[in-house]
């Protein structure tokens, strides 16, 4: 197998990649047509909310239900989850970091591991670990702002800060993340679609207090500033 590399910029970048008719793979940083797919996620901030549409990330609300499910088996607003999950991966199964975080919710293997997933690969096993690891986080420090924060930097940091770490990326991730749960909670609901992954566990609503509504059971916080 060939492989071809395009690179676009010297900066730091997204990486695309595509199988070409010859079964050679694309990489690139500047994809040329829609064959092309996320494949390694730079450490950019997460996308503002005039950019969320199904033009800039085809697969939004496709897993809607995976997210609806874990959200509630773990008591973890659904709209919270979608914002990390589209922070993280911009809702690519196949997006895998320069530091090998793997997936929609970006686990590293080892936390991964720890967190009783078997394949990061797999969406619905993505999503159960990494709602499983926020609702650790949201536990951890009662307040959505440090539990995402924790969520991108490791709970170390903000306990070493005692709040949000004074990191640019984490600074700018924070804001970000919570713009977008504030979209997901008011503007643009979390529900299942006809075209979404199904999750065969029926029930989001058995978690009462903000799983899948707007009810959050943590403190609300203001997206405005770090």
């Amino acid at each position: 197998m060939w492989l071809l590399v395009a690179a676009g910029s010297a900066w730091a970048t997204d990486i695309y990649r595509a199988e070409l008719a010859d079964g050679t793979l694309a990489f690139t940083d500047s994809p040329q047509h829609s064959g092309f797919e996320l494949y390694i996620v730079d450490d950019h901030p997460p996308p503002q909310r005039s950019r969320v549409n199904y033009t800039t990330y085809p697969l939004l609300d496709t897993w809607d239900g995976y997210i609806l499910a874990a959200s509630a088996r773990y008591g973890v607003p659904s709209a919270l989850t979608k914002a990390v999950v589209l922070a993280e991966s911009g809702m690519n199964p196949n997006a895998i970091s320069r530091t090998g975080a793997i997936g929609l919710m970006q686990l590293m293997p080892t936390t991964a591991s720890g967190l009783g997933v078997t394949d990061p690969w797999d969406p619905e096993q993505n999503i159960d670990g990494g709602v499983r690891y926020l609702h650790q986080m949201l536990e951890r420090f009662c307040d959505n702002r440090r539990a995402v924060a924790a969520y991108n930097a490791g709970p170390a940091n903000v306990e070493k800060f005692n709040g949000v770490p004074p990191f640019d990326e984490t600074q700018a991730y924070v804001v970000r993340v919570l713009d977008l749960y504030d979209m997901f909670r008011r503007d643009r609901p979390v529900v299942l679609h006809a075209d979404a992954e199904q999750d065969p566990w029926d029930a989001p609503e058995a978690v009462p207090g903000g799983a899948t509504g707007l009810d959050d059971p943590w403190p609300e916080t203001t997206v405005t500033s770090p």
